[in-house]
C-alpha cells in the first residue's frame, strides 16, 4: 500500500530523484571517493538495496545515535547502519539563535552543494540551517553540519571513520539521482514513554509537532513531505490546485490519502493508550533542555564576547528552573587585545582585593594580639593573689599543727595517771592483807 504511494510520488516529493550532470558531480567530492565497507554492501544487499539507492538520516540527540536508512526495491526505507554521535553541543532543544551552541532539531535538507569534501573537520555536510520553518520563527544560524573530528559547538560530530562513511552514503546516493537527501534531528525516540517523561518540558508543544513527522515516518517507513505554514510544519499534506504553502501564511487547503489517514489514526491509537500507561510508570530524569530563547540569548552573548577574545568562563553559562543562571569560575583562554586588557583590568582588581584582605587580617591579627595580652596581664594578676594567698596559709600552718597535736601528746599523760592509780590500789589491798594475818 505505502509502496505504490511511494511510487505516486505522494510522499516523498521533498526527496525526488532527477539526473545530476557530470559536472556537478565532479565539483561535489572530487577526493572523498573512499567506498563503503565490503560488510554494509553486503547487508544493503540482503535487505533488497543498491549502493546508489536513495538514503536519509535520523538523529537522536539523547540517545547520542545517528541512523542512516536507505530506501529498498518496494519503495520502503529500512536502516542499513547506526552510530555513535562522538559529541554533539548544548542542550535538548531547538537552535534559537546565532551562538546559542544548540544542535538543530527538525527537518532538513541536505544537496550535492552541502556536500564538503574538503572540510576542515576531515568531511562534512551542512544540514540546511535555517530551513523553512527556521526562518519563518525568526531562528537565526549558519553552517551547522555533520562533520568529523569530534569536536563540536553546535554540530553534529563524528569520528573520521565515521564521517567517511556517511559521506559515502550521500556521496553513492547522488550518484544513482537523488538529487536532496532528508535529515530528521530528534531531542529522543519520540516513543509514548519518552513522550510522558518530557511533557512538562517549555520545548514540549515544539516537540509533539515534530512527532507528527516521526510518527508518519513510523508508519509509511517513507520519507515525509514537509511543508511549513502558519510557522509550523505539515507532513505529507497536498495543497489544493493552485494553492502553496507559505511558511508564515495561512495553511491551504490540503487532502491527505484515505489509507495513510486510517494508517496514521491507528498508530496514534496504540500511542494514546501507551502514553497514559507511561504516565504511571517509573522512568528515568528528564535530561536538560535550553529553557527557550532567553537562556539561547545568554549563551549567545557569551559566544560573542568569546569571539571577540573576551576573557569569559571556559564554558557557555546555563539558566536554572528558577530563572537563575549558573556560570563556571574557570576563566577561557585570551586572544585578543580587548581580553589582554580584560585580564590585565581583572588582575588589578584580584591584587586590590589580596591587599584588602591581608590589611584587614592584620587588623585582626593586631585586636587578637591584644586581647591575648589583656588576656595574659589578667592571669599574672590572678596568679599574684593566688600566691599571696598561699604565703598567708603558709604562716598560719604551725598553729594548727600544735592544736592538732595536743590531744595525742595528752594521751601518753591519761595512761601515767590510769597507771598510777592502779599501782596505788595494789598497794593498799597488798598493805590491808598484810594487817589482817599480821604481817
Amino acid at each position: 500500500m505505502f509502496a505504490k504511494l511511494a511510487r505516486t510520488g505522494v510522499l516523498i516529493t521533498s526527496i525526488a530523484i532527477a539526473g545530476c550532470n557530470d559536472s556537478s558531480m565532479k565539483d561535489f567530492a572530487p577526493e572523498a571517493n573512499k567506498p563503503l565497507p565490503d560488510k554494509i554492501l553486503a547487508d544493503m544487499k540482503a535487505k533488497g538495496m543498491v549502493r546508489t539507492s536513495s538514503v536519509m538520516a535520523r538523529i537522536f540527540k539523547e540517545e547520542g545515535k545517528l541512523e542512516i536508512w536507505k530506501a529498498k526495491t518496494n519503495g520502503r526505507y529500512d536502516m542499513v547502519a547506526s552510530y555513535d554521535i562522538c559529541k554533539w553541543s548544548g542542550k535538548l532543544g531547538p537552535k534559537y539563535t546565532e551562538g546559542d551552541r544548540q544542535a538543530p532539531e527538525g527537518f532538513y535538507t541536505v544537496r550535492p552543494s552541502q556536500m564538503n569534501p574538503r572540510s576542515s573537520y576531515h568531511l562534512s555536510f551542512n544540514i540546511g540551517f535555517p530551513n523553512a520553518y527556521d526562518r519563518a520563527n525568526g531562528r537565526t544560524g549558519q553552517n551547522l553540519m555533520v562533520h568529523g573530528a569530534c569536536s563540536s559547538s553546535g554540530c553534529y560530530s563524528m569520528t573520521d571513520a565515521q564521517i567517511e562513511q556517511i559521506y559515502a552514503f550521500g556521496r553513492d546516493a547522488f550518484q544513482g539521482g537523488q538529487t536532496e537527501f532528508q535529515i530528521q534531528a530528534f531531542p529522543f525516540r519520540m516513543t509514548a514513554a519518552n513522550m510522558a517523561r518530557y511533557r512538562n518540558d517549555p520545548n514540549y508543544e515544539f516537540w509533539k509537532m515534530l512527532k507528527v513527522g516521526y510518527d508518519n515516518f513510523e508508519v509509511t517507513k517513507v520519507p515525509p513531505k514537509v511543508d511549513v505554514c502558519e510557522k509550523r510544519y505539515v507532513f505529507n499534506q497536498v495543497a489544493a490546485d493552485g494553492q502553496t504553502f507559505n511558511p508564515t501564511g495561512p495553511c491551504p487547503a490540503t487532502t491527505q490519502p484515505d489509507s495513510l489517514k486510517s494508517a496514521y489514526n491507528a498508530y496514534q491509537t496504540t500511542y494514546d493508550a501507551a502514553f497514559n500507561s507511561a504516565l504511571k510508570a517509573t522512568v528515568p530524569p528528564p535530561k536538560p533542555t535550553i529553557a527557550g530563547i532567553k537562556e539561547a540569548s545568554i549563551v549567545s552573548d557569551w559566544s560573542k564576547r568569546r569571539a571577540r577574545g573576551e576573557r569569559v568562563p571556559i564554558d557557555p553559562p546555563s539558566m536554572n528552573s528558577d530563572g537563575t543562571v549558573t556560570e563556571t569560575a574557570r576563566m577561557g583562554r585570551i586572544d585578543s587585545p580587548a581580553g589582554r586588557k580584560m585580564a590585565a583590568l581583572d588582575a588589578e582588581k584580584a591584587a586590590k582585593q589580596k591587599a584588602e584582605e591581608q590589611r584587614l587580617a592584620a587588623i585582626e591579627a593586631a585586636k587578637q594580639a591584644k586581647e591575648a595580652a589583656k588576656a595574659q596581664a589578667l592571669a599574672e594578676k590572678e596568679a599574684a593573689k593566688q600566691a599571696k594567698i598561699a604565703a598567708k596559709a603558709a604562716k598560719e600552718a604551725p598553729v594548727a599543727t600544735a592544736t592538732i597535736a595536743a590531744p595525742a601528746e595528752a594521751a601518753p599523760q591519761a595512761e601515767t595517771q590510769a597507771a598510777s592509780a592502779d599501782e596505788s590500789r595494789v598497794t593498799k589491798l597488798k598493805n590491808k592483807l598484810l594487817g589482817m594475818f599480821g604481817g
